[in-house]
């Protein structure tokens, strides 16, 4: 490293921050739209930082925001000097070349705050590295955190303020004015069931529960196919019981509307290959991610998803034959071990982790087959951690006809919302759940 290196000034720029503050003089509604990107610790400037300070304070207030109420506010303070006279309020106003350009004042800002923080970062990976006191995986680890936290914006550490988080919820209730679908949480694409759930959660656990056969996979893959094409977000599917292409075959036959054993025999009619050509088409153009490694851990998922850009969704099929990262010889505590870390990995990477998970056989010796929160195998943590509990039924032996293709999604927990009970179409020959919504349809018989 060059001597001169030492003396570098820390990546800062003035006119972005003016030009930024400006805007907002200009027009406060400026303030809505960066919200989500700026935070006070953002700016290099100290001077710049109570300018926004103040600004977010008055906004809370509902006061009016200009020249005259900003600089009486900036008394009333204790932070009104030379650096923020009069003379200056003006000059932020004057630099400013388009207000309709906030938003890019505000990234150049961030992008240089995200500079500083990386720079802070490698600093303290180097002392680490020359101290080596910890195992040389644990170094790697916390170092792939640090820069992990900056990429996703998370630099601030410990406690934020609830000015912070107030302007936040303002900016999502204006989203909600304006654009209620894309601030109401990741859809299902399953409508009756968006109705209930309003949508799945940044940072929400979801468990799917239902014993084996009942199509818990099926239900999960139907899900993840529909937020890959709705959203055209990357979707990843950690698959544990089955190999990628068993996943993806039964994938192709929810798609193409195919008879499952029709493409695990190979028994396809020239009808069935067009079906499938199309399917493949479609699902060739998702971002859809397949990971079946046997036993995974939580932090590997962590460390594989970190790498995924846009990541919308991620599906575990299915919780109890994941491996718990330190031995502990009691399974209980192995799968509340899992299941916290899977709530944990879910909220820093401000995403719905949905999982599957396997219930007991309670619900067989039970005269009301209905299965209940008790019923989750294992460990009674994953009641506890998830944000939204599924379970899925249908009644085997029933031979009503009108029977025979319905599926009931209990949502046991809704840590948001409501609970209660949807009823679904069910086509097990093409692994596929419908919505009864008179809009959606159903598979052609």
């Amino acid at each position: 490293m060059a001597e001169n290196d030492f003396q570098r000034k820390l990546p800062a720029h003035l006119e972005a921050e003016q030009a930024l503050l400006g805007s907002i003089l200009i027009d406060p509604k400026c303030l809505n739209e960066v919200a989500g990107i700026i935070k006070v610790e953002d700016f290099y400037f100290e001077h710049h930082a109570d300018i926004y300070l103040v600004m977010q304070e008055m906004y809370l207030k509902n006061q009016d925001i200009d020249a005259v109420t900003l600089i009486d506010a900036l008394v009333r303070h204790g932070v009104y000097d030379e650096s923020t006279s009069k003379s200056y309020i003006k000059l932020i106003i004057d630099v400013v070349p388009d207000v309709a350009n906030v938003k890019d004042y505000a990234k150049i800002v961030k992008d240089k705050s995200k500079l500083r923080a990386l720079i802070s970062a490698a600093g303290e990976i180097t002392e680490s590295a020359y101290a080596a006191e910890d195992d040389v995986d644990h170094i790697i680890g916390n170092a792939e955190q640090l820069v992990f936290d900056i990429s996703a914006s998370n630099v601030q550490k410990g406690f934020v303020h609830i000015r912070d988080s107030l302007i936040s919820v303002y900016e999502h209730l204006h989203l909600l004015q304006t654009n209620r679908e894309e601030t109401m949480g990741t859809p299902t694409g399953f409508g009756d069931l968006d109705n209930v759930l309003v949508g799945m959660g940044k940072g929400d656990f979801i468990i799917v529960g239902a014993r084996p056969g009942v199509g818990k996979t099926s239900f999960t893959l139907n899900i993840a196919s529909n937020v890959a094409k709705n959203t055209k977000k990357a979707v990843c599917v950690f698959s544990l019981e089955m190999s990628a292409d068993q996943l993806v075959s039964r994938m192709l036959s929810s798609e193409a509307l195919v008879d499952s054993h029709n493409i695990r025999s190979g028994e396809l009619t020239d009808e069935d290959w067009d079906k499938l050509a199309h399917a493949s088409a479609n699902l060739s153009e998702c971002d859809i991610w397949i990971d079946d490694t046997t036993g995974i851990t939580a932090t590997a998922m962590k460390a594989k998803l970190r790498r995924v850009k846009n990541l919308g969704l991620v599906v575990i099929d299915y919780l109890q034959l994941m491996q718990c990262d330190r031995r502990i010889d009691n399974r209980v505590l192995e799968v509340a071990d899992i299941s916290r870390n899977l709530k944990i990995l879910a909220k820093e990477l401000q995403i719905p982790i949905i999982c599957c998970a396997q219930l007991s056989r309670s619900p067989e010796s039970r005269t009301d087959k209905t299965p209940m929160l008790s019923d989750l195998r294992d460990s009674g943590a994953i009641e506890q951690d998830a944000d939204m509990i599924m379970f899925l039924s249908r009644d085997y032996y029933n031979t009503d006809p009108d029977k025979q293709n319905v599926a009931d999604v209990i949502i046991a927990k809704n840590r948001h919302g409501s609970t209660g009970k949807v009823t679904m179409g069910w086509f097990g020959q093409f692994t596929k759940f419908t919505s009864l919504a008179p809009e959606e349809g159903a598979p052609p018989m």
